[in-house]
């Protein structure tokens, strides 16, 4: 047989095969005996969230409290006559006990629970629900209504507290979980995501003091009050403390008491007994569109002094009426919300950096926080 005859009837034939072969392959690869990847296969986020509810839930109880309510008398014990008839009678005001429920987070080993002031107020009795069973009685060390906060203590072992995270760092459309015990139904996990961050409530009737609430659609009901907000890790963000849906339920809008302000209250109900705030002796005011415009600021870019506390620590460390502050701790304060805000992670010793504008120059300086005096006189 010639070189080309076998050429031609076997080594031709053969080549172009296997080149039919390949481009199969390439274009049908499941020919290949697998299948083939999904465009998704490199995406990171969790099929469940098991994990974060596992380590987060032992740390979110229920509470349950009972306040005794006076009832209401008879018109007939109005009237002075029998008013003094029952008085020597010495017939006791009959009374019926109310009862409230709610949630809060086991934040150490040694008992301190976390929870919403609005939760115990002027509870006669309060009874802790461990996620594992137990009960125990629980004793208020102290409570505050305008940041609508209350810590509790237990004498329990064996107790498992909620890791901490960061919600200064936290971000809009982060996932997070709403643990606690809506309607009383027992503990609940709800799933959302962080919807703003740095809110100010005028009308929310608690929280009032220092507000910069992480805004929230994981849904909150009646008896989520004082539970955990936490990250998709687990680690506590906040203290679900407001729904914005004033029939108390929740419509996708609910408010959480950021960590870092909470633990803060705590340690200062702790340590003093009541809320120590940080103080740096100013006053100050929006600034005006046309003060802005002249010093080539936005009118939301930061806040005016308009008075100095003499020997305070802002006129220590230099400022003076008319400076406009614009960062603390170089975080922005813009309209004075966020500013409050970082004061109430503060406490009297803290050195803080402040960073204002003078003469269309920036400038930034320290200030040692302290606490307000009684009396205290401003000088323009």
């Amino acid at each position: 047989m010639s070189q080309n005859r076998f050429l031609q009837d076997w080594v031709l034939p053969v080549l172009v095969g296997v080149v039919v072969a390949a481009l199969l392959l390439v274009v049908f690869p499941q020919l290949r005996g697998r299948t083939p990847s999904p465009a998704t296969e490199d995406w990171q986020g969790p099929i469940s969230y098991a994990r974060a509810v596992n380590l987060a839930g032992p740390a979110v109880v229920n509470i349950y409290t009972r306040t005794a309510v006076p009832q209401r008398r008879h018109p007939l014990f109005n009237d002075p006559l029998f008013r003094r008839l029952f008085d020597n009678m010495n017939v006791p005001q009959r009374e019926r006990m109310q009862s409230n429920l709610g949630s809060g987070v086991i934040v150490s080993d040694t008992g301190y629970i976390l929870t919403n002031h609005h939760v115990v107020d002027q509870a006669d009795a309060i009874v802790i629900l461990l996620a594992d069973g137990r009960e125990a009685q629980a004793r208020l060390v102290g409570s505050d209504a305008d940041f609508d906060l209350a810590v509790l203590k237990i004498e329990l072992t064996d107790l498992t507290s909620i890791a901490v995270g960061k919600p200064e760092t936290a971000q809009v459309g982060d996932v997070v979980l709403a643990i606690g015990n809506p309607f009383g139904v027992g503990q609940t996990v709800t799933q959302g995501i962080i919807s703003a961050k740095g809110r100010h409530l005028e009308s929310s009737g608690r929280g009032g003091y220092f507000q910069n609430f992480l805004q929230t659609d994981a849904a909150v009901n009646p008896g989520n009050s004082g539970g955990a907000l936490v990250d998709s890790q687990g680690r506590l963000l906040g203290i679900n403390t407001s729904i914005l849906n004033q029939s108390g339920y929740s419509g996708g809008i609910s408010f959480a008491i950021p960590a870092n302000i909470a633990f803060k209250v705590m340690q200062d109900i702790i340590t003093y007994g009541r809320v120590v705030p940080g103080w740096l002796g100013i006053e100050a005011s929006a600034i005006n569109p046309q003060r802005a415009r002249e010093l080539n600021l936005n009118p939301a870019a930061g806040v005016m002094v308009t008075a100095i506390y003499n020997e305070g620590p802002a006129h220590t460390a230099g400022l003076r009426p008319g400076d406009v502050i614009t960062h603390i701790d170089g975080l922005p304060i813009g309209d004075g919300k966020r500013g409050e805000a970082t004061m109430a992670t503060l406490r009297p010793g803290d050195t803080v950096s402040i960073t204002f504008v003078r003469d269309g120059s920036a400038h930034t300086v320290e200030a040692t926080v302290s606490v307000k005096p009684k009396p205290s006189t401003a000088t323009d």
